[in-house]
């Protein structure tokens, strides 16, 4: 199968796994450190929305199956913040109403065409597997741990699938601008975690996680996604499973 049909498929799999399978047991009590409670607050508004404008922009790209999967990668975001909404619910915890950090995010991709949305979500997304790995491992609370094994799961199966469309959009670019765009691309991404790590540093310390190797990770974990983009499109639905290995390293 050609184009993104796979993709497409492998999304509608995982939609009819979801559906069959049980929520998380609610009635668990979560039990948080406050600034990991501020934390998941504000990840919980950034995974939430309609995902219009990117459908929008999939659907001028003229491949039905792309489009198909967008959609599918926008519903399994709504169902993290879902997942998060009624995380905070079971530690009697409010969801925000929004968060300035979100507000500018949205703002700068709707400015943009559909490749460079998708850099910027990209962006989102690979701050995200830290994070998700950060809360997995170190929040102490059973609840938490699997409601953020779930999340990653899905953010490990998103990151290929953008770098798929980018390895397609980077390449209509003449070979000179490539490398620049993506090194570019890097530097926004090291802003951005900069950001996470002053807004959201003193959770990260209570999940065992410091400053300095979040950002490093961070910026490791990005290599192999520069390289899918330039060098090699990521054709096949991957089969990854979240690493189990506990990370509660102070640094």
């Amino acid at each position: 199968m050609s184009g993104f049909g796979q993709w497409a498929d492998g999304f509608e799999a995982e939609r009819v796994r979801r559906a069959a399978r049980a929520d998380p047991d609610w009635t668990r009590a979560a039990r948080l450190d406050p600034a990991v409670w501020a934390s998941v607050q504000r990840f919980q508004t950034g995974e939430d929305g309609d995902g219009a404008n990117l459908t929008a922009k999939a659907d001028e790209a003229g491949d039905p199956q792309y489009a198909r999967a967008v959609r599918l990668f926008i519903a399994e975001e709504q169902n993290h913040a879902r997942l998060l909404a009624l995380l905070l619910a079971a530690g009697g915890m409010p969801v925000l109403a929004g968060h300035w950090t979100d507000t500018a995010f949205v703002r700068v991709r709707r400015l943009m065409g559909l490749r460079l949305e998708l850099l910027v979500l990209m962006v989102a997304e690979v701050v995200a597997l830290r994070y998700y790995r950060a809360l997995r491992d170190g929040s102490g609370d059973a609840l938490t741990s699997e409601v953020a094994a779930r999340i990653l799961a899905d953010e490990e199966r998103h990151v290929p699938f953008h770098c798929a469309r980018l390895h397609d959009s980077v390449a209509e670019l003449p070979r000179a601008l490539r490398r620049p765009l993506l090194s570019l691309w890097r530097g926004l991404l090291a802003g951005a975690c900069l950001i996470v790590i002053a807004d959201h540093g003193r959770a990260l310390r209570a999940l065992g996680v410091r400053r300095s190797r979040f950002l490093a990770d961070v910026l490791v974990s990005s290599r192999p996604m520069v390289a899918a983009i330039l060098n090699r499109r990521p054709d096949v639905w991957p089969d990854t499973t979240p690493t189990r290995t506990a990370d509660r390293r102070a640094g």
